[in-house]
């Protein structure tokens, strides 16, 4: 989307300044909320910032990654305002806690869009993510199927992300829709603190032990979640089970290529950089974006993501054009697996 700046929306004025400012000059605080997750080091800083550049090349990002703790990202949040951010974007490290941020931030007449986590307590500005409840969905009914197709016994195993994010919460949701009547039993649950992959390992591995040769397959919400997963298996001597994911993390493709994780979850996170992005520059030029749903109350813009597994990872994921290089995935250790299914 190109933004064309017109000779009237060339300067703003915030609610608590008494000088006129551009746009052109704005600050943009990006707030992402771990370092558990590759993610945001790896893409959506850097593409947030490309995508801020491209539209305004005197703007300022102010990124930091609150390293999982919800009180760090506080201050973090603080600290972008003091700096005088004209616009927060924020993931939230604890959706409840981040209500605090949004109250501030709009007391000052600084507008906060929401990223990839909604912020139910409060309304904030703007809300940019993938659906997080069909996230879930399309990850259950995805590991339903194919335990159906290859006739699996036993039940299941979720585990959930973290109890602090309103999208683990929506993802939650969504799968225990895919999976509650799906005739599998739910042997045991889990709720992952800061979505810590080895805290899920840890859970999983008592769940192995509890329900030896009954696990027929995992739901786990996001591929670290996932990889936790299958290394609790992997370090029991036990058969890895189909196991979900979500979030397309180049592990995850590996893993998916060589046959340990069943699916992920493909939503580019170019798509959401650009849009949160482009929507942060329209509040810098003091206009404010409709969205095309709303949710908890704020204007919303939800993208549809895609089930990814080892038969359409080549046309989804992996090669040119796609989020994820052919080099990169397959290395010497995945070479082999690679080439069966045509990525060479």
């Amino acid at each position: 989307m190109t933004v064309i700046v017109s000779a009237a929306a060339c300067t703003t004025k915030a609610p608590n300044s008494t000088d006129a400012k551009s746009p052109r000059d704005a600050k943009i605080a990006f707030l992402m909320p771990d370092i558990a997750s590759t993610r945001y080091e790896l893409y959506d800083a850097p593409l947030f910032r490309a995508r801020v550049k491209d539209l305004c090349g005197g703007c300022e990002v102010l990124y930091q990654n609150a390293g999982g703790d919800a009180a760090k990202q506080q201050q973090q949040a603080d600290s972008a305002l003091a700096q005088g951010a004209d616009v927060i974007v924020i993931d939230p490290v604890d959706s409840a806690a981040a209500a605090s941020t949004v109250r501030t931030a709009q007391g000052r007449g600084v507008p906060v869009i929401a990223y990839d986590r909604p912020i139910p307590a409060v309304e904030a500005d703007y809300y940019v993510s993938f659906d997080n409840e069909k996230i879930g969905s399309m990850i259950g009914a995805s590991l339903v199927e194919h335990l159906k197709a290859t006739s699996a016994k036993g039940g299941l195993l979720q585990v959930n992300g973290s109890p602090t994010d309103a999208a683990a919460g929506l993802i939650k949701k969504g799968v225990h829709g895919a999976v509650d009547s799906s005739g599998f039993d739910l042997l045991a649950e889990y709720d992952t603190p800061a979505w810590e992959p080895g805290k899920a390992q840890s859970w999983v591995s008592g769940q192995i032990a509890k329900f030896p040769g009954r696990i027929a397959g995992v739901v786990a919400a996001n591929d670290g979640t996932g990889g936790g997963s299958i290394a609790a298996f992997k370090a029991a001597g036990a058969k890895v089970p189909p196991v979900t994911g979500n979030d397309a993390e180049l592990a995850a493709a590996q893993r998916i290529i060589k046959g340990d994780q069943y699916n992920t979850i493909s939503k580019p996170i170019r798509t959401v950089a650009e849009a949160a992005a482009t929507a942060a520059y329209a509040f810098a030029e003091g206009r404010k974006p409709r969205g095309d749903t709303t949710l908890f109350g704020t204007p919303s813009e939800l993208f549809t993501p895609t089930v990814v597994t080892r038969e359409n990872i080549a046309e989804v994921l992996v090669g040119d054009g796609k989020p994820l290089k052919t080099t990169e995935v397959c290395t010497a250790t995945y070479a082999a697996a690679c080439a069966e299914i045509g990525l060479t």
